[in-house]
Order: structure tokens, then C-alpha cells, then sequence
């Protein structure tokens, strides 16, 4: 929203006034039961400032936490989704925004400390939104169980869709669903705790991005490519930018 890259700083907040009702959803009572302020609530007060300042379509809206383990091991995980699309650029695919950016463990490493295989992680082709400028696409993620464990999902957007901007589609829902090694599969919903035991599987599927304008419109044909219609080009720089080079060249 600010057009160009700068170094995050508090004086970014300087003009802003926040103005948070006593007993809301950002201000609770002390009684109240609150989880995952910092991992959901947060995603969707970014959706909810980008489509009142018409910004961008809005984003997969969650981390996807998935945390299992038992009495001998403990693992905690945040998946990836899509971006919403904006005036000039498609969504990225199988990634996260806004509020994190956390990696996700190496497959071997995983494997090889934890009871679980995983059987598949792709992006999931075709859940970005439709529009002149395209969604991104979620992920997909397949856990095998090899140890009986407790399955426990933290997620948002698997019933109302991210939506579109501008004539922009919305992305798809999210999808979990737990496959017992009988052959019955679960919907779990986007919030629970399960026992799970060998030989079952986890299926993942986060949400897809919103797409940006009307689909009938004419697009740059890749994904992340082209200079915006509107806005101008700029130079990176900043400690954003400084950091995302440290990772690539790590």
C-alpha cells in the first residue's frame, strides 16, 4: 500500500489511528477464550484493510497449522497457499503473506525425526480465482502415520472462500481430511483434535488466492510476470529486501 520498498519502522504507524471497541474480536474481555491471534486473527484484519482500501484480492487468510505428536514427539507446522492478485500482478502460488514467511522442514528431515511420511506436498493447480490477473494456487500435503499420534488442524477459509476484487473470482476453500486405514475419510473442519494411528493419512489442501478484475480481460500469460498497468516499477531495497536476498544466496 505504501508503493514502494522501505525499511519496516514505527514510523509507518504514525499517521494511523486504530480504533478497537472494548469486548471485540482484537480487544477480548480477560475471561474470553481467544487462540491464534497471532497466526489467524491477524490474516484476516490484513483481508479486511486490503478490500476496504480496494488494495488486493484477498490472500489464503491462515497459516494452516498442523501439529501432531504423543508422548515421545511433538511437531508443529505452518503450509503455505495462495496469494490474491492485485491491479497488475497475479497471485503467487504455495506461498505465505502478510504476516509470516516461516519454512517449511526439508521432507528428509521430517521423515527421518518424526513417525510420518510424506506422501505428496504440490501446488493444487486451478484453486487461485479466475480475473485479468489470476489468484494464486494453494498446496497440496499428504502425512502417512506410522505411530499412533494426536492429530490437531488450526485453520481458516474452509468455508468462505478468499475473496475476489474488481470482477475477480474468489479462491478456493480449504480442505482437511484424515483417510483411516479402512478406507473411510474424514472432513475434519477447519478446527478439531484427533487420535490418529498408523497406516492413516492426513490429506491438506489450503486456499487459493482471489483473482483481480474480470476474467474476460486480457492478462500478462505468466504467473508473476509483467509490469503493472498502474503504479510504477521501483527498485528493491530495505531490510525486507535485504533479508530476502540473505535466504536465496544462503
Amino acid at each position: 500500500m505504501v508503493g514502494r520498498d522501505i525499511p519496516l519502522n514505527q514510523g509507518c504507524l504514525a499517521p494511523v489511528r486504530a480504533i478497537i471497541p472494548k469486548g471485540s474480536i482484537l480487544d477480548p474481555s480477560l475471561d474470553a477464550a481467544v487462540v491464534g491471534g497471532n497466526v489467524l486473527t491477524s490474516q484476516r484484519v490484513v483481508d479486511v484493510i486490503f478490500r476496504a482500501f480496494g488494495a488486493c484480492a484477498a490472500s489464503q487468510g491462515c497459516m494452516n497449522n498442523i501439529t501432531f505428536g504423543n508422548e515421545l514427539v511433538s511437531y508443529y507446522e505452518t503450509v503455505a497457499g495462495g496469494a490474491g492478485a492485485g491491479p497488475g500482478w497475479h497471485g503467487r502460488s504455495g506461498v505465505h503473506t502478510h504476516m509470516t514467511n516461516t519454512r517449511i522442514t526439508d521432507p528428509e528431515i521430517l521423515e527421518k525425526r518424526y513417525p510420518v511420511i510424506l506422501k505428496s506436498f504440490e501446488l493444487a493447480q486451478g484453486t487461485g480465482g479466475a480475473g485479468q490477473f489470476r489468484g494464486g494456487s494453494g498446496v497440496r500435503r499428504e502425512l502417512l502415520f506410522r505411530q499412533q499420534m494426536v492429530l490437531s488442524v488450526l485453520t481458516e477459509r474452509r468455508a468462505f472462500r478468499p475473496y475476489g476484487l474488481q470482477g475477480g473470482e474468489s479462491g478456493a476453500p480449504g480442505l482437511n481430511l484424515l483417510t483411516r486405514r479402512d478406507g473411510r475419510t474424514l472432513n475434519l473442519g477447519g478446527k478439531t483434535s484427533v487420535t490418529v494411528f498408523p497406516g492413516d493419512i492426513f490429506r491438506l489442501q489450503t486456499p487459493g488466492g482471489g483473482g483481480f478484475g474480470p476474467p474476460t480481460e486480457p492478462a500478462p500469460a505468466e504467473e508473476g510476470q509483467g509490469v503493472p498497468p498502474r503504479g510504477r516499477p521501483f527498485a528493491e531495497r530495505g531490510s525486507v529486501c535485504d533479508y530476502r536476498l540473505a535466504q536465496e544466496t544462503a
